[in-house]
């Protein structure tokens, strides 16, 4: 049996999924290019780890989670503009693939996760890549506090609202992305430190846990 070329998968992920999605910043390309998304799947799924598809992040759908897609990994990885002296908060660790390539761009990555089984499996993961500069919290946004403040935010899920709090823990030149609103029009956005808002591309992804719409009933 021919071993599967996970390097060839790769570089045909960012030529034909991320670069045509706008995705052009040489840093994020070349990042993707390096981390091994295939140690960030389940066994199961490692042939499928650079197809165009959200990818359970545990078995039988485990805590609902899944990955994002690699065409939106690379959106938001170029929209945070993150440096190589700059610190990252990650809010939604997963599998720990945004981590590590957050890492692979920035200076050190917190990465908050509110599923214990998660961050523990994240944490191993980031271990076994060898990277040393991402560690990952058992924590929840929702009740979350550091007086610490970060360069960058990164929110992997969905909000309905953005909480104002969150702001606060950027430096004052940071930015935030989030993807807010209701789906399934849900708007994609870079939030800077005085609350000015640019929206980048529209999509749609499962909320955070605590930060979907208040339901709304008519009669």
């Amino acid at each position: 049996m021919i071993p599967f070329d996970f390097s060839r998968a790769r570089e045909l992920m960012v030529e034909q999924q991320v670069r045509p999605w706008d995705v052009l910043e040489p840093r994020v390309l070349d990042v993707l290019a390096r981390v091994p998304r295939e140690d960030f799947v389940l066994p199961e799924h490692r042939a499928l780890a650079y197809a165009d598809l959200a990818l359970p992040i545990a078995r039988g759908g485990g805590e609902g989670e899944s990955m994002l897609k690699p065409v939106l990994a690379g959106r938001v990885l170029q929209s945070l503009k993150v440096r190589p002296g700059e610190d990252v908060l990650e809010i939604g660790t997963g599998s720990g693939y945004l981590t590590a390539c957050l890492a692979a761009l920035g200076r050190d990555v917190v990465s908050i996760e509110r599923h214990a089984s998660l961050a523990d499996a994240a944490r191993a993961r980031l271990a076994s890549a060898r990277i040393g500069n991402a560690q990952v919290l058992h924590e929840d946004a929702r009740t979350f506090a550091s007086d610490r403040r970060f360069d960058v935010v990164c929110v992997t899920g969905a909000v309905a609202e953005l909480p104002p709090a969150w702001l606060r823990w950027l430096e004052p030149t940071g930015r935030l992305f989030v993807v807010q609103g209701r789906a399934p029009a849900m708007q994609a956005c870079v939030v800077q430190a005085d609350g000015r808002s640019e929206v980048l591309f529209e999509t749609d992804l499962p909320y955070l846990a605590g930060f979907a719409p208040v339901p709304v009933f008519e009669l």
